[in-house]
């Protein structure tokens, strides 16, 4: 098999490099390279899967949908010659008589049928949970259903065409709705749930076996600075209310910070708001991160970590989060966020009402950092409720494995 990767994005570049990992261990034969549309694509040079063409940083950081002025920033920044450049390298592709895996949203899809190859497309930016769930339109926004999809008509005949071989949609009712429009959808998961499996510090595990752990929030203020750092003073200004609500209670939170971060920013606004450096982890965490470090004010614990995000994920009870990937990961889990708009570009109020829509349940979204301690208690206070959200998480976002299957797919297809 010969396979060009497209992808327009840091999540989608990691969705693919799980998908093409997965399709190295199966075929090792396979020719497999990347093209990835926005930005430099460093998740494909860490899997030293090579990078073909063109690529470029662009001042949207990939967030054009979002805001006109950021596509006009880009246009100047030398987006239109990045764009014709990475045509005319997948019409050589074609000459070649490569296949084509599109990742993300149109920009990829409409770059794979425009090449003339043979292709394939995973589906990441839609679902049909934005517009509906399984019993039915959702209030106000059923008119944005008027193509039969969430996906607009352009889209589906892109999907629909004879050199699509299969679409790969993130979810099951995104698949059975495709399928009503003859289109070729295959409901094979959601590959961001892969590799969230991990090791939990020994001494954590035996905690949660006697039920003697504390109350465990994991803190998700995003992965791009600026806004990453202005997030996370608002997730810091909730943590008073979410004390105040667990007054008599231990608690540690699980600070994710993105390894691409500068960290002096954070450690800095942590002790700005009170906390205490500690020279020492606390005794009782889920970690294996050698590099975290401890912070603390009265019987709370606060632990920020690089290196620690799946075990994160994985030991926390609930989130605050105003994050995309890592707040669907973390539903997936089956777990409960609440999150805070914030300025963007990427978390804006719009951005997270839409996030609630595609997760349902699981994401309480509330519009000031002072309501998150009771929302939080009000939550976490009702099994019912937890019982749901994990049911719902679970449904909307997959079991792993989705890129094994992905890659099996592609090798049936093509190989």
């Amino acid at each position: 098999m010969k396979l060009l990767c497209l992808s327009n994005g840091h999540g989608e570049d990691a969705i693919a490099v799980r998908i093409l990992r997965s399709l190295q261990a199966q075929d090792p034969d396979a020719e497999i390279v990347a093209l990835p549309m926005v930005g430099e694509g460093h998740a494909y040079g860490q899997a030293e899967i090579p990078i073909v063409g063109p690529v470029k940083q662009m001042p949207s950081g990939g967030f054009v949908y979002m805001d006109g002025r950021q596509l006009w920033r880009d246009m100047r920044g030398g987006l239109l010659g990045l764009t014709l450049a990475q045509y005319r390298l997948v019409r050589r592709w074609r000459q070649q008589g490569g296949k084509i895996l599109a990742v993300g949203d149109i920009v990829p899809l409409l770059m794979a049928w425009l090449s003339g190859s043979d292709y394939a497309f995973v589906g990441t930016a839609k679902s049909e949970y934005y517009i509906r769930d399984e019993a039915g339109w959702l209030k106000d926004h059923r008119s944005e259903g008027w193509a039969g999809s969430v996906y607009l008509p352009w889209e589906q005949w892109l999907m629909r065409r004879a050199r699509c071989y299969s679409v790969f949609p993130r979810d099951a009712l995104t698949t059975r709705v495709l399928k009503r429009l003859k289109i070729r959808a295959d409901d094979l998961g959601n590959p961001m749930m892969d590799g969230l499996e991990t090791a939990i510090n020994p001494d954590w595990q035996t905690a949660i076996e006697s039920g003697d752990r504390p109350l465990t929030l994991l803190l998700l203020p995003g992965s791009r600075a600026p806004e990453a750092e202005a997030n996370w003073r608002r997730i810091l200004e909730a943590l008073r209310g979410v004390g105040q609500a667990y007054r008599n209670q231990p608690i540690l939170y699980l600070a994710a910070i993105a390894p691409s971060l500068e960290t002096e920013v954070f450690h800095e606004t942590l002790v700005q708001y009170g906390w205490q450096p500690q020279s020492q982890l606390p005794k009782l965490h889920p970690l294996n991160d050698s590099e975290a470090t401890g912070y603390r004010q009265g019987m709370t614990h606060l632990v920020v970590t690089q290196q620690g995000y799946t075990a994160s994920l994985q030991a926390a009870d609930a989130a605050i989060a105003m994050a995309g990937t890592a707040s669907e990961q973390f539903v997936g889990l089956g777990k409960p966020v609440v999150s805070i708009p914030g300025l963007g570009p990427q978390f804006t109020p719009a951005f997270a009402e839409a996030q609630t829509r595609l997760l349902g349940v699981s994401v309480c979204l509330v519009p000031s950092p002072q309501q998150v301690g009771e929302r939080l208690s009000g939550i976490l206070s009702k099994p019912d409720l937890l019982q749901i959200i994990g049911d719902n998480g679970k449904r909307r976002m997959g079991t792993a494995g989705a890129a094994e299957r992905i890659a099996q797919q592609l090798i049936a297809l093509w190989a």
